[in-house]
Order: C-alpha cells, then structure tokens, then sequence
C-alpha cells in the first residue's frame, strides 16, 4: 500500500494578494471591536513580530489611553534562519522586538524562552495562567493559523479563560476572501487612526532580519496584509 500524499504547507504556497482582501467588502463590515472597558491587556505571541503584525495598532491606541500592556514573548525565534546560529538569530530578533515595543508604546515583556517551532501546549498550559489572570482581555494568534507555534499559543491562551481575542497572520495569506473555514460571524475589526497605523508600521519596520534575503520571511505582499486600515479579531 502506498503511503497517503503530504499535504504541502498552505504558508509555502502562492497566497491571496492584499488587494484581493481590500476589494472584499466583508471586512469594512464587520462590527468594530469595543475596548473602552479595557484597563489592562496581555498579548501572548509565539514570535517576536507576531503580537506587532496582528494587533501593533489596538496596541499602540491602548498604550495612548493608558492601559496596562504586558507581552508574553513564548519563544525568541531563533529558529526562523537555520543557517545562523540560534543564539545569534534569537538576540537579534528580541533586539527588533525591544526597537519596535519603543514606537508601540509603554508595554511590559515577559519571556518564556520556550523552543521556537517546536511550542510544547502542555508546558504552556502550566505557565501562562499565572501570567494572564487579573488582565481584563488577552490578545493571541489565532488557534487555526495553519502555523504549529501559532496554533499551540492560541490553544493554551484560550484554556485559560477570559476574555480571548485571536488575531489571525499567515491565515491572511492561505485563506480568501469569505472563506467558510474563518469564524466571521464572531470576527470584528479595529478601525485604525493614521497615528496608529504609522506608528505600526514603524515597528514592523524594525524587524529587518524577516525582511532579508532571496527569500525573505516577510515578503511585501505578506507585510502589506499588516499595513491596511484596520486589524481583525476573532472572538
């Protein structure tokens, strides 16, 4: 018997294209996310870019208002360039992170340290709750990402219980418009003031070690998924 097909990796194929996403309206629809009740939020990140790529403007609109911001790095992504040493990779991209949280704004980190790629959901399990009680919401990829670090993050920020919010990233680049596999009946969006959006962008403009390369992590077709005028959560 032959063995079944692999299933190729949806991140590793050609994806939906922003303008694709914008001329939906679907998005320009749904329901804004009110917040006004916030007085302090968690945002747990498998990466150092995610929490930055998928809420950096709610983040920076919070940080305005004066709410209490605490990012739970889960790993230091040494693992996103396998020709560079661990160490050396994982300094840099925890220095892009510290640079990008200066134009976000006021926001406590607590790294984990956990193995990049390879996220165990039962160690996370153990260590978030003290980290995440007491906020008023926590922030998180979302469970289905298609990205393993992703999914196992989402997985144990939900365990938790509380008010979770899911942000989606590479679920911009493998799903479409519409698409039945996305929760949109319990997604919202967060309109975005032009000094959210600039201050966002630049802090994702602070991750150069993704932009590098023949085949960089984050192409310009993937940030431009981060740059529109509004970011989307699901509850």
């Amino acid at each position: 018997m032959s063995a079944d097909p692999i299933e190729p990796n949806p991140i590793d194929a050609p994806g939906t294209t922003e303008d694709e996403w914008r001329a939906w309206e679907g998005l320009a629809e749904l329901p804004a996310l009110d917040a006004s009740a916030w007085r302090s939020v968690v945002v747990v990140a498998a990466h150092p870019d995610d929490e930055v790529l998928g809420v950096g403007g709610l983040m920076a609109m919070l940080a305005d208002r004066g709410v209490r911001l605490r990012l739970v790095a889960v790993t230091d992504g040494e693992a996103s360039h396998p020709a560079v040493a661990p160490e050396e990779i994982a300094a840099r991209r925890i220095a892009e992170s510290a640079a990008a949280l200066a134009h976000i704004g006021a926001c406590e980190t607590v790294r984990l340290g956990l193995p990049d790629s390879g996220v165990d959901d039962e160690e996370l399990r153990r260590l978030l709750p003290g980290l995440i009680d007491g906020f008023d919401a926590c922030l998180t990829p979302w469970e289905y990402d298609v990205h393993a670090d992703h999914e196992a993050v989402g997985r144990a920020a939900l365990a938790c219980g509380g008010q979770v919010w899911r942000f989606p990233i590479w679920t911009w680049h493998w799903a479409r418009p519409g698409d039945p596999r996305l929760p949109w009946e319990r997604a919202v969006q967060v309109p975005l003031p032009t000094l959210a959006r600039e201050r966002k962008r630049a802090a994702i403009d602070c991750f150069t070690s993704q932009f590098e390369g023949a085949e960089p992590i984050l192409p310009p077709g993937v940030v431009a998924h981060f740059t529109r005028p509004w970011e989307v959560l699901f509850r």
